[in-house]
């Protein structure tokens, strides 16, 4: 055994890199880091979405459309669910707390009565709205509307 084949014991080496322990060891002086700007100073971490200084894409990518603060949501309700309500509970006026009660729209909605479907019985209807087809269509039935 000599001076040049001495090695240290199986898995007895670290793989990891000693930093900033002087020069000697190769990694002193700027511990790796390079030289200068954030990335070499203590207490550096980058922000999400940050591009080194580039616009990012967050920012860059346009931004569509627009969303009206004043629009008013009707809930809609089509005159076959209409004629269904009628044939159940058999009555001959459909009113907005009858809409409610059999859990057609909630306390705070807006009704709106469309005109999919038809409708056979003669009733009165009171809603908030009515499309042109769905009030021709309670007319010609033989019904009558009414808007709140």
């Amino acid at each position: 055994m000599n001076l040049n084949n001495i090695k240290p014991a199986k898995g007895a080496t670290k793989s990891t890199k000693r930093i900033g322990r002087g020069q000697g060891s190769g990694h002193g002086g700027t511990s790796t880091r390079g030289h200068k700007g954030a990335k070499s100073r203590s207490g550096y971490s980058r922000k999400i979405g940050f591009e080194g200084g580039q616009m990012p894409l967050q920012r860059r990518v346009p931004k569509f459309g627009f969303t009206n603060m004043n629009r008013v949501e009707y809930k809609g309700i089509n005159l076959d669910t209409l004629q269904n309500l009628v044939e159940k509970l058999n009555i001959k006026e459909v009113n907005l707390d009858v809409i409610r009660e059999n859990g057609l729209a909630q306390k705070k909605d807006l009704v709106k009565i469309l005109g999919r479907g038809e409708l056979k019985a003669s009733i009165k209807v009171t809603a908030n709205g009515f499309s042109a087809s769905a009030k021709a269509a309670i007319e010609a039935a033989g019904g009558s509307v009414e808007t709140v």
